[in-house]
């Protein structure tokens, strides 16, 4: 499928449009990479107007992993906002497709997941992103409801809708067939059955990230295909992690899970450089873009830019913890920037006193290996109750002590 956006009549993009119209052309566009076509979409929300009658807005979500971070957020905030403005949103649940596994963005076949699996991850991920999209105003939906009762015959049928070329001329698929990695057939499956899913449930407008706009255009031909109009797509940028280079990713360790402590979470957002913080305000924040704009020209104009990051932090938490947890994890961050110990540090019960400090470290974990906890030692990285060490031979007899490595690990050692 070619990746070119579509070239669609333009007459009513020319009209004079509503105010209505374009504010909710203008909340599409934030923040996103692409809105293809435009003109269609335009036109869907001029009918919406003089009908009265919402859009149907679909992101469908795959439950491959329990826990949902700040990445898939995007999506869900681009949710959240069109729902604002009165549309429909279909939260979907790809409980079938995971079972055939995305090979989107992959260079070898993912491992389908069992229905164990599925239905495990699948019954927090709603819970998570309803602290994002208005439950009252979400329709949550399994792509299990169409695709079983599909059957063979079905699949037959949807199959013959799309060529085996096509299909070829996505991008992980050709490498993959250039370098010699195995293909299965049943890959081929996944965007074919997520395309479907827009047939099933009549979409007028699909969001996803930028690694999806192969399967989401596949929704708008299937639609033609089976005599529908097509839907609009939405891509949405892949948010960047913590370390300022990645997507963020679990398996990466850069990433900020919405379900992580306030303290944590607060913390976290706060080390995201002054650069990222304000595409993390694109496409996280819930204020106005001219609000936004108003902040980043205050920090231009000499204001320090962690005032910004702050602002940040506590809508963030605020959104996923309370502003009570918020206030908590604020005055936390500050306490342990003065050097004070944090109200909530794990404690660790060690036995063998006296203990050496580089044994303590690997065994409290907080430092992985005796010779890594050496260098912290080196580098003057670890107190003891406050104490910077400088002695790799220290050795700690009987006695609760507070061990700090870095800015952020402690534990209060209790040593026997």
């Amino acid at each position: 499928m070619s990746s070119q956006p579509e070239r669609t009549s333009e007459n009513s993009a020319r009209e004079p449009l509503s105010e209505a119209v374009q504010a909710a052309l203008q909340v599409t566009r934030r923040g996103c990479e692409e809105l293809l076509p435009e003109a269609d979409w335009i036109r869907k929300l001029q009918r919406s107007e003089a009908s009265g009658q919402p859009l149907r807005i679909k992101l469908g979500l795959d439950p491959t992993a329990p826990d949902i971070h700040l990445g898939h957020t995007v999506v869900l905030n681009k949710l959240r906002q069109l729902q604002d403005i009165g549309h429909t949103v279909i939260f979907l649940i790809g409980d079938f497709t995971s079972m055939i596994g995305d090979p989107s963005g992959r260079n070898t076949t993912r491992p389908p997941l069992t229905p164990e699996q599925i239905k495990a991850n699948a019954e927090t991920y709603y819970r998570q992103a309803s602290l994002v999209l208005d439950p009252a105003r979400t329709e949550i939906r399994y792509n299990s409801e169409w695709s079983d009762p599909l059957g063979a015959r079905g699949l037959i049928s949807l199959a013959s809708r799309y060529t085996v070329a096509r299909m070829m001329e996505r991008d992980d698929f050709t490498k993959r067939y250039k370098a010699g990695t195995p293909i299965s057939v049943h890959e081929f499956l996944y965007p074919l059955m997520q395309g479907y899913d827009s047939v099933a449930l009549r979409s007028d407008l699909e969001l996803g990230g930028t690694d999806q706009k192969f399967n989401l255009l596949m929704g708008r031909h299937l639609q033609q295909e089976y005599g529908q109009e097509p839907q609009c797509i939405l891509t949405m940028p892949l948010l960047v992690g913590l370390d300022g280079v990645d997507k963020m990713s679990k398996s990466k360790g850069n990433y900020i899970g919405i379900s992580e402590p306030a303290n944590a979470m607060y913390a976290k957002i706060l080390s995201v450089s002054d650069e990222l913080m304000w595409t993390y305000f694109t496409l996280l924040s819930f204020r106005s873009e001219a609000d936004i704009a108003a902040l980043k020209a205050e920090v231009a104009a000499g204001r320090n830019p962690k005032d910004a990051k702050v602002q940040l932090a506590r809508e963030i938490t605020t959104r996923f913890h309370g502003a009570a947890a918020a206030d908590g994890a604020e005055q936390d961050f500050e306490n342990r920037a003065r050097g004070g110990v944090p109200d909530d540090i794990p404690t660790v019960t060690l036995s063998g006193a006296p203990l050496g400090i580089g044994a303590l470290l690997r065994q409290a974990n907080l430092a992985p290996s005796s010779s890594e906890a050496n260098r912290l030692i080196e580098q003057g990285g670890v107190r003891v109750d406050g104490n910077v060490v400088s002695d790799k031979g220290l050795k700690l007899a009987v006695g609760s002590y507070v061990v700090q490595v870095g800015k952020r690990k402690f534990a209060r050692v209790e040593l026997a």
